[in-house]
């Protein structure tokens, strides 16, 4: 009862403080490490046990917010945290902390494949999952933290923004090598003193330089990037998975942490130094729609099931597209690995005078989203085959597109 006395307190003494319009910000980071209690690392191949870390895993969050509206950005290291993981940790917003509007929070994975597994399927084999309830207790229990956190941290805040491409040498479609989009958005929000309190970035590639090479747990590239603009700016530095379904990931680039840092760190100094527009509109607006995604995979069913993913699939399951605006940024979230063509046609929606985000792996991680052309076999799109494998249906891309039309005109 004091804890949510004292938000309560805090939130009306800022908001005395600034105008109908002004924008508070907040952030903060909680490491969600493993413990050697019988994980199995997540992505590449099954039964990879963890056995230690090499660089911190986290959940960052950023709450911003003006006197009408706040949303909340949690990103994850992990392979990909599925939406009832969402709903949990809405649910304890909701109960402890109720001046967050709790259905504006947005959730995004990195999709490290050297995180834990989350999901179920890579565990020591087809018949055990490899998901350990405590540490998505551990994971749930940190979100919450961070939120509180960053909540109690808003302060008045500018927002700027840039926009530029990056990854020609290394970033790679192995499916269909002319459909890709390299581009970066940043939005950074910064104190009266310049300093900065948060730094988002999205990019698209998958974070595989080590892939399964390894045991230990690790951010891979994201790691660079972290450490790089850690240090030259502090504040929270978050990444934001880009459309990485079908295939996009590092190509000609050997299986070595100093890869992974290397381009990671590349990455850091590419965003520090992009040319940053202040941002104009004072506005938050925020859309989103449940959605029931027909199923047309039996696997998922046969998974949920034998209780190796420990979610509900029957003809449908249900889901959740968000598109919200902070300023003049933009953002829409994606519940998979999300295909190229699917990202820049929903950047074509997007008619905002900022930069435009397409945030995979956000509220869900249905396997791939890829162009229904991938179930036609017959076309040999390479790896065809794995990925529809690891997709709930064709209609999934179809369906976030209408769903995202409708947000958009609302919004």
């Amino acid at each position: 009862m004091f804890n949510k006395l004292f938000f309560v307190f805090i939130f009306f003494q800022l908001q005395l403080t600034v105008s109908a319009q002004d924008f508070l910000a907040g952030a903060a980071t909680r490491t969600i490490n493993p413990e050697k209690d019988s994980l199995y690392l997540a992505g590449g191949k099954a039964n990879r046990p963890f056995i230690d870390v090499h660089d911190n895993l986290y959940v960052k969050a950023m709450v911003v917010s003006n006197r009408t509206n706040n949303i909340t950005m949690l990103t994850f290291d992990c392979i990909g945290l599925l939406y009832p993981h969402l709903q949990a940790i809405r649910s304890r917003i909701k109960a402890e902390l109720p001046l967050i509007d709790p259905e504006h929070i947005v959730m995004s994975s990195t999709h490290t494949h050297s995180g834990p597994d989350v999901v179920g399927i890579w565990g020591k084999d087809l018949g055990h999952s490899g998901v350990n309830d405590k540490h998505m207790q551990l994971i749930v229990d940190r979100a919450v933290e961070a939120i509180k956190e960053a909540t109690q941290a808003r302060k008045p805040v500018s927002i700027s923004f840039g926009s530029g491409s990056f990854g020609d040498d290394w970033v790679k479609n192995i499916s269909e090598p002319n459909e890709l989009d390299r581009s970066v958005s940043i939005i950074q929000l910064t104190d009266k003193a310049g300093k900065n309190i948060a730094m988002l970035t999205n990019f698209a590639c998958h974070p595989t330089i080590m892939d399964d090479a390894s045991t230990a747990a690790s951010s891979d590239y994201v790691w660079g990037y972290y450490k790089y603009l850690d240090s030259a700016q502090g504040g929270v530095n978050m990444f934001l998975q880009g459309a990485i379904g079908g295939w996009i990931q590092p190509e000609g680039v050997p299986h070595t942490y100093e890869q992974a840092n290397y381009y990671g760190t590349a990455l850091g100094k590419y965003v520090f130094g992009l040319i940053k527009n202040k941002n104009a509109s004072k506005n938050i607006n925020f859309n989103s729609v449940k959605v029931d995604f027909p199923l047309s995979n039996p696997s998922f069913q046969m998974l949920s099931k034998a209780g190796i993913i420990k979610r509900d699939f029957g003809k449908t399951v249900s889901s959740e597209i968000a598109y919200f605006n902070i300023g003049d940024a933009s953002f829409a979230t994606h519940p998979g690995e999300t295909c190229p063509a699917l990202g820049l046609a929903t950047k074509e929606l997007m008619n905002n005078k900022g930069p435009k985000f397409v945030l995979g792996l956000s509220q869900d991680a249905l396997g791939y989203i890829v162009k229904p052309s991938f179930f036609d076999l017959s076309k040999n799109i390479p790896h065809s085959e794995y990925l529809t494998g690891m997709s709930i249906g064709p209609a999934t891309m179809g369906i976030i597109l209408s769903n995202l039309q409708m947000l958009i005109k609302n919004n």
